[in-house]
């Protein structure tokens, strides 16, 4: 916890942003693109980023008078939440992620400034967590009105959290459930993105062929993506038009695809050869020991910013996302009738991270 949470003076303007989490690929991405549209933004984090037009609010969430002492005097018009903290059992993350959703409304109440709050959770909520995930699944394509799983999901808890303290303060919400996110965030849990672009660069450093390390069903099987872009457009929209207040919102590219015929592509943008995946499959995360010396070495050669490969990737989740044995599918039709048409290429999605990872100096040129 910061010693001394920070002490804001009051921020005065129409539109003022509380960005809970936004260090992350979620939050910086809505940050960035709020500041571009004008808002005033406040971005909280533990440990919260110096960026140009936000004001960094410090605060541990796990402690609520932290959130309290740092809330105090703010008066935000919106609120995002993005962040969440990974714990060994689903019954700890409800626990853990439970009290971090509560205690940030429980440090909101009485601001009556507030006119929404979005959540930010994902498509575990048709999958079920990790520790049971894809056992009861829903129906693809996924839609916002399928019915919750059995059992305990963290985002569930998160949810009804929300809907308690928006009855309470009388301000609106929205739910967002994006798929995999692609975008451009360092240090991040969920951030495929960047974990695939330092694997391709190892494998073109190394001289191996790029290989696919999920299933073969996954392989093989219709999904989607989506781009941390465009989930920031879409949590703006739903928190700024009348029409998609208290409502739930599938967020993805719109387009769909197969990874058999993605992943030459993105070999492509490379130089490194494509493989489908083996049998057995050969995950990421069972080979991070040798990912990690061979990235040290690539850092060195290339004077890269950062030679510790466990602060740009995430093998686990993107081992999670690319072996599963199951279709994931979401659909937007929600969005589109209400007024929402953004869209995204997928392909572009990665090209344009992979131009500026490359740009600034975390992957080779």
């Amino acid at each position: 916890m910061p010693s001394e949470p920070q002490q804001l003076q009051p921020v005065t303007g129409s539109r003022i942003a509380l960005i809970v989490g936004s260090t992350g690929i979620v939050g910086g991405n809505l940050a960035a693109h709020l500041v571009r549209q004008g808002w005033q933004v406040l971005g909280l984090a533990r440990r919260p980023a110096a960026a140009p037009g936000i004001t960094p609010v410090a605060a541990d969430l796990q402690d609520a008078a932290s959130v309290k002492t740092a809330l105090k005097g703010i008066a935000p018009t919106h609120v995002f939440l993005c962040t969440w903290l990974r714990q060994p059992t689903e019954v700890e993350n409800v626990k853990v992620n439970g009290a971090m959703t509560r205690n940030l409304f429980a440090a909101l109440d009485g601001v009556r400034s507030l006119e929404h709050a979005t959540l930010v959770t994902g498509t575990k909520h048709y999958l079920g967590p990790f520790e049971s995930y894809g056992q009861s699944a829903a129906e693809t394509p996924f839609r916002e009105d399928n019915p919750r799983l059995p059992g305990l999901n963290f985002y569930y808890t998160q949810e009804d959290i929300l809907f308690e303290a928006a009855q309470r303060g009388g301000f609106n919400w929205s739910v967002h459930r994006p798929h995999s996110i692609v975008g451009y965030a360092l240090g991040n849990a969920m951030n495929m993105g960047v974990t695939l672009a330092v694997y391709a660069s190892i494998c073109r450093e190394l001289r191996q062929p790029f290989i696919f390390p999920g299933s073969q069903f996954q392989w093989n099987a219709l999904t989607d993506v989506t781009d941390a872009g465009l989930l920031a457009t879409h949590l703006e929209w739903s928190a700024t038009v009348p029409q998609a207040s208290n409502q739930a919102f599938n967020t993805v590219n719109g387009d769909i695809f197969r990874w058999r015929w993605l992943w030459p592509q993105l070999a492509a943008c490379f130089g490194v050869e494509p493989q489908g995946p083996p049998n057995p499959p050969r995950p990421l995360a069972t080979q991070d020991a040798g990912l990690a010396a061979a990235w040290r070495s690539i850092a060195q050669k290339h004077a890269l910013v950062e030679p510790d490969v466990e602060k740009l990737t995430s093998w686990w989740h993107t081992d999670a996302d690319l072996g599963r044995e199951l279709e994931c599918v979401n659909d937007m039709t929600k969005s589109r009738k209400l007024g929402f048409q953004g869209f995204q290429e997928t392909r572009a999605s990665f090209f344009e991270l992979f131009d500026r990872l490359r740009r600034e100096k975390i992957i080779p040129a």
